[in-house]
């Protein structure tokens, strides 16, 4: 038994591991490589001079670190890029483990209602100084200002050479340098021999420069459906109207969702909008004519039949050519049809995009056929791992691009 033990012992010998990127992927990455294999020696590069600079802006600030979705199938649906092929991932690491790691060191998480999860501290600094202080407890060597000229496999071992520094061999690399705008910033990955789906922006907002509905700026509707037509996209959620068209969870979705299909047609495209969350038109049609015999001697630009705000309420009238200071009696059963279907089916044209930095996601990356997804290991090159977006992985808003970063560092770092 003693002999047997000093055999596996001598097999497990310390190894040199690198990691390229030091955001949330690279980071939990490092980490994972040390609660796996405490013996090896982990190094970290970053090529600026700042660490976690996505967690710091995320969520306004307060880092939205996760969701509080448990269920990995429904989990998987939040991925337009990725989708079920994460779910071996996800048994892996998912949502509920990411709050048992924080908690466990220490921060505290809270769910707000639409299920996005926060430190308590709505800090995101909380969030950093975790894992900075995680990775000095498992003495991971960071070192910033470090820029790769150049990588390239030597039998079973990797040789980084650097811009300023000496080059160094290592017994495993995981790379984890985020998404890039540009094709040309993935050059030397496709060096390596990978292939590269071509980046294109994920999340924007919609750019609607004709429409009038933008004097309503800074109104929101809570619960809208948005269809992109002609596709087969459609989402739910908040929406939010801007000075230059429209925003928020349910056009974010959308953006993602349709984010290949949205830049072929070089973001000029169609949107329908239901306000009332009610499908049937004829059912509608026939509440209006109700809440009219309700109210007949009310103005119909004070007395709404839906809980929607005044200000889109009396835009929707106007628009459906119905005066705002008549009264319910007034208005025929024509002007009802035309509002149910305003209501359910109400059009838009979208000219433009807008991508705000600290949200900026890419769809595109390393080609997901390439990697094998439950050790996040490379099929074309041994010893060379990948995590975060730097693949061709990426989710609607919500938490859920932190998750496939946190859950993709964890099976990178069991390196294998």
């Amino acid at each position: 038994m003693h002999v047997r033990e000093t055999v596996l012992h001598s097999n497990m010998k310390s190894k040199k591991i690198g990691i390229i990127g030091g955001g949330a992927a690279g980071f939990f990455a490092a980490l994972s490589v040390k609660e796996h294999h405490p013996d090896h020696e982990v190094i970290l590069f970053e090529k600026t001079s700042k660490v976690l600079s996505k967690v710091k802006v995320s969520g306004g600030g307060r880092c939205n670190l996760t969701h509080d979705c448990s269920d990995i199938a429904t989990l998987c649906e939040a991925y337009p890029r990725g989708g079920k092929k994460l779910k071996s991932l996800f048994y892996q690491f998912n949502t509920t483990d990411t709050i048992a790691w924080f908690e466990s060191r220490g921060v505290a998480i809270k769910t707000e209602k639409d299920g996005r999860m926060f430190p308590i501290s709505d800090q995101s600094q909380s969030i950093i100084d975790c894992l900075v202080t995680e990775m000095t407890c498992l003495k991971v060597a960071l070192r910033l200002g470090h820029s790769i000229t150049k990588m390239e496999q030597e039998g079973q071992h990797w040789k980084l050479e650097f811009a300023d520094a000496e080059s160094q061999n290592f017994d495993a690399v995981i790379i984890a340098t985020g998404g890039s705008p540009k094709l040309k910033g993935f050059d030397w990955l496709s060096r390596l021999g990978h292939s590269i789906v071509p980046p294109i922006p994920s999340l924007f907002t919609f750019n609607m420069p004709n429409e009038p509905i933008k004097e309503l700026m800074g109104l929101v509707v809570e619960n809208a459906r948005v269809k992109i037509k002609d596709t087969k996209i459609q989402t739910q959620g908040s929406l939010l109207i801007t000075h230059w068209g429209m925003s928020g969870p349910a056009i974010l979705k959308a953006s993602s969702f349709g984010a290949r299909e949205l830049s072929e047609r070089d973001y000029n495209f169609e949107i329908q909008i239901n306000w009332v969350d009610q499908t049937n038109t004829e059912l509608l049609f026939e509440q209006l004519q109700e809440f009219s015999q309700q109210h007949p001697q009310k103005g119909i630009g004070n007395q709404k039949a839906f809980p929607l705000p005044n200000r889109l309420w009396n835009f929707l009238l106007e628009k459906a050519a119905i005066p705002t200071d008549r009264k319910w009696i007034e208005i025929g059963k024509k002007k009802f049809r035309q509002l149910a279907a305003l209501l359910t089916q109400d059009s838009y044209q979208v000219a433009g995009k807008t991508t705000f930095k600290e949200e900026f996601v890419t769809c595109g990356g390393v080609d997901l056929s390439e990697i094998d997804l439950k050790t996040m290991q490379s099929k074309k090159l041994s010893n060379l791992y990948f995590a975060g977006e730097v693949i061709d992985v990426d989710a609607i808003t919500g938490g859920y691009n932190f998750q496939a970063a946190w859950s993709g560092g964890y099976c990178a770092g069991k390196l294998g």
